[in-house]
């Protein structure tokens, strides 16, 4: 038990004199380097948590991660089932899906801008065009798992399209349905920074690109900690309720 949470922290100890190490070493020869040092960065992460600014960018950089990964469950999982229950939907559709899925969501930012125009809308189309396709992946590689035999009950039992999806189906994916959401989450919370470069006026990516206008480089060296243990966390919330449905 001693171990569990001693290794980590022995983890992040040495990451931190490291980090240590190398800003006093980067200093040395460039004094702006010292603003990136750990004392000065989790000074300005104290400060960015404990003042305005922390719901002022948090907030919102987090309702578009809500509403992306809601966007891509909305639309991966209707698909997967269908990918899974249907051959014809799989072999058609399959080779447009993993194309689509090599093209990085970045690379959409310009048309998003020139459709969507500036604001919250690319965002939202580019955190869902990410995080989809693990979920859509997950849940079809559940269906094809499902064992035959409930679907031959449920059908012997006069079961309806829609009631075997919703009774059989359903439930019996939904622990690789979480799967593919705690991919998803990792994966928007990766595109989310610069995603939120698009023109929007607050958000982790907006505070990142102005605290470096500003030359605040320890405000961004907080900002960048600040983005990881934001993201260590809902990696640990997706964890936990994966975790809590395989035990019931």
């Amino acid at each position: 038990m001693v171990l569990r949470f001693a290794l980590p922290l022995i983890g992040f100890a040495i990451a931190l004199a490291a980090w240590a190490f190398g800003a006093a070493a980067l200093a040395a020869r460039t004094p702006v380097a010292a603003a990136f040092a750990p004392g000065p960065s989790l000074a300005a992460l104290w400060h960015l948590v404990t003042g305005p600014d922390f719901a002022y960018h948090v907030l919102p950089s987090l309702r578009r991660v809500a509403v992306g990964l809601g966007l891509a469950v909305a639309i991966g999982v209707p698909l997967g089932v269908l990918s899974g229950l249907s051959r014809r939907f799989a072999q058609g559709s399959g080779p447009l899906f993993q194309f689509l899925r090599m093209v990085s969501p970045l690379s959409w930012m310009p048309i998003a801008v020139m459709v969507l125009g500036v604001g919250d809308a690319p965002v939202y189309f580019l955190l869902a065009f990410a995080a989809v396709w693990p979920v859509l992946l997950s849940t079809a590689a559940g269906v094809a798992q499902i064992d035959r035999h409930w679907l031959l009950l449920a059908r012997s039992l006069s079961a309806t399209r829609a009631e075997t999806v919703l009774r059989v189906v359903l439930p019996g994916i939904t622990a690789h349905i979480l799967t593919g959401v705690r991919l998803a989450i990792g994966i928007i919370w990766i595109v989310l920074v610069p995603a939120e470069m698009l023109g929007v006026q607050a958000g982790l990516g907006y505070y990142v690109l102005d605290t470096r206008d500003r030359l605040a480089y320890s405000e961004l060296m907080g900002a960048i900690v600040l983005i990881g243990a934001l993201g260590f966390a809902l990696d640990h919330i997706a964890r936990w309720l994966h975790g809590r449905w395989l035990h019931r």
